[in-house]
């Protein structure tokens, strides 16, 4: 019995995969049941672009009671590394998804597909072709030419088992022959005239260690363990559209064979996420760190999933945002204030808030008494009052910022300035009377003097009517750290592309568009409740914007903190 179709949801963007898989399931494709899987290969660190298929995979997956696979194409141990499937399955376990008992590595399989291989020799649909990689090239053809048969292509059935056996043996260098398919060297599709299946590589392997010194292909190994694994629909990106004939070509021949049961798995493309101002090529993210553009992968500008945790993105955010860009067969680009805003909508509902004065000047209100010190009180969060309150502490001397102080105003300016009043959020109002100087003429201290009468919260606090509000911390009692502001890593939406005026002949590349100001890092003075953040703790800084207090260089008692987002599309103003 199958699952009901999910209903529809007014408040996510179209997604054409649920119509396919809802017909499926109408026909009773596969008795109902819907399983995915997310195949990343254990090259590198994932990004945005893979958060988006992580979430679309076991999204659907959840949405129609099935599962969803995590599993390691790992068929190039040349570029493969643990580290790199330690990190993924790190990732997409923060992202908020689970696999249960289906994790999966293509190199589980490779008994299997060397038994397949082998068949395909035998059913005359393989051969092994002895030229070179530069002789397959200009043999294959072009768009608009047909490719030529290799002079290998017609060796017979033995001698291709034989030369496939040595090849698995080690008796041949890397590069010296490899297995492909015998499909059509005049096919209009490219991907069909006679794909490489196998090639050797003498390469130490981080999972069977040297027991293989031939691998699959990825294009090869791929449909496979989607039929392995009883995969119903193999949701991937549009770039893959063209080998789908190949796909089904490969798992119609195997079918045939015995090796899966009909029907296979169904292959589904879709757009992948093209976002301003970030580059997600991974030569490019490479070419970021190894040049030391950034300050690592997790570096909180670097759009890998390592980053934007440290910088404090939500796993909420990224879901909010798979499902509000949707899902579409065509590419378009995405901005990345969509992204951030779906980070600011969920931080706003789920970040408490707190104090931080981030371009310190101190404030001495000289009529309050010396050596003294009261409690005021903050509300944790304005939407959420079950939280509470929390208390600061209030004295003679205050941090405040030092923008909020000038001697000479400018014209709609409400914050303090000599004869003006303003209140002190959560305390008092008070009157500035003028400002200290050093001997530069430099403003080091503002002067006031509070009213009594004007405490928050306290009867007669509304007499004063004034239009400045000001956040503080107390001198005495502020916790001084470091404080990163992150902002976008290029200036330009479209990074290393060609604009208007650019002089004839011009090459820009992706690195002339760095933005220069990325990273400000501040000592600010913060209320001294945030003495206590445990790392990966958000908050909202009021003015500010979110913050998180930073995963790897926090310290109990010690907490340093990065932006996430401001308050607003500051790109926008």
């Amino acid at each position: 019995m199958t699952t009901p179709t999910p209903p529809a949801d007014d408040s996510v963007a179209s997604n054409f995969i649920r119509n396919i898989i809802d017909e499926d399931r109408r026909l009773e494709k596969w008795g109902g049941r819907v399983e995915t899987r997310f195949p990343p290969e254990p090259n590198g660190y994932l990004h945005y672009g893979h958060a988006k298929s992580i979430c679309l995979n076991f999204g659907l997956a959840q949405a129609y009671g099935g599962a969803c696979h995590l599993r390691f194409d790992d068929t190039n141990p040349a570029k493969e590394d643990q580290e790199y499937v330690d990190a993924i399955i790190e990732a997409v376990q923060w992202l908020g998804f689970e696999w249960g008992e289906h994790l999966y590595f293509a190199s589980d399989y490779f008994d299997k597909m060397y038994a397949m291989a082998e068949h395909l020799i035998m059913a005359g649909k393989a051969y092994v072709d002895s030229l070179s990689a530069d002789e397959i090239r200009a043999y294959r053809g072009t768009l608009s030419a047909p490719g030529q048969d290799s002079p290998y292509r017609n060796r017979s059935v033995a001698e291709n088992l034989e030369l496939f056996e040595r090849m698995r043996a080690g008796e041949f260098a890397d590069g010296a022959h490899v297995l492909r398919a015998r499909i059509d060297m005049a096919s209009p599709n490219i991907n069909l005239r006679d794909p490489i299946l196998y090639r050797i590589r003498h390469a130490h392997h981080h999972r069977t260690g040297d027991r293989w010194c031939i691998y699959p292909m990825y294009t090869f190994a791929h449909p496979i363990e989607d039929a392995i694994e009883d995969i119903t629909h193999s949701v991937c990106t549009l770039e893959f559209e063209d080998q789908r004939p190949f796909y089904d070509w490969l798992l119609d021949n195997l079918a045939e064979g015995g090796f899966f049961p009909r029907p296979v798995p169904r292959q589904i493309e879709f757009a992948r996420l093209n976002l301003s101002y970030v580059v997600l090529s991974k030569r490019k993210l490479i070419q970021l760190v190894d040049e030391k553009h950034v300050a690592g992968w997790d570096d909180p500008r670097l759009p890998t999933l390592v980053g934007a945790r440290r910088r404090g993105f939500t796993p909420e955010g990224f879901r909010r945002f798979t499902e509000r860009i949707g899902v579409s067969k065509s590419d378009a680009w995405i901005d990345m204030s969509v992204l951030e805003d779906c980070m600011r909508e969920h931080l706003n509902e789920a970040a408490e808030r707190r104090v931080a004065v981030l371009d310190p000047i101190k404030l001495i209100i000289t009529n309050y008494p010396e050596g003294q010190s009261e409690r005021c009180h903050a509300p944790n969060h304005p939407l959420h009052p079950e939280l509470g309150k929390r208390e600061m502490p209030f004295s003679r001397e205050l941090w405040i910022e030092r923008e909020d102080f000038m001697e000479t105003p400018v014209k709609g300016y409400h914050r303090l300035y000599p004869g003006n009043m303003a209140r002190l959020r959560y305390g008092y109002v008070v009157k500035c009377t003028g400002c200290e100087k050093d001997a530069d003429g430099n403003i080091t201290a503002v002067l006031c003097e509070y009213m009594p009468d004007s405490k928050s919260g306290t009867p007669g606090a509304d007499n004063y009517k004034v239009k400045g509000n000001l956040h503080w911390v107390s001198v005495a009692h502020a916790y001084a750290t470091e404080v990163r502001l992150y902002d976008r890593l290029f200036a330009h939406p479209n990074p290393g592309a060609r604009r208007e005026g650019d002089a004839e002949g011009l090459e820009r590349s992706f690195l002339d568009d760095i933005n220069p100001n990325s990273l400000r890092t501040l000592q600010a003075q913060l209320e001294p409740a945030l003495r206590a953040a445990k790392p990966e703790e958000r908050f909202q800084f009021e003015r500010h914007g979110y913050f998180v207090a930073d995963r790897i260089d926090s310290q109990d008692g010690a907490p340093v903190f990065n932006r996430t987002v401001t308050l607003r599309d500051t790109w926008k103003r």
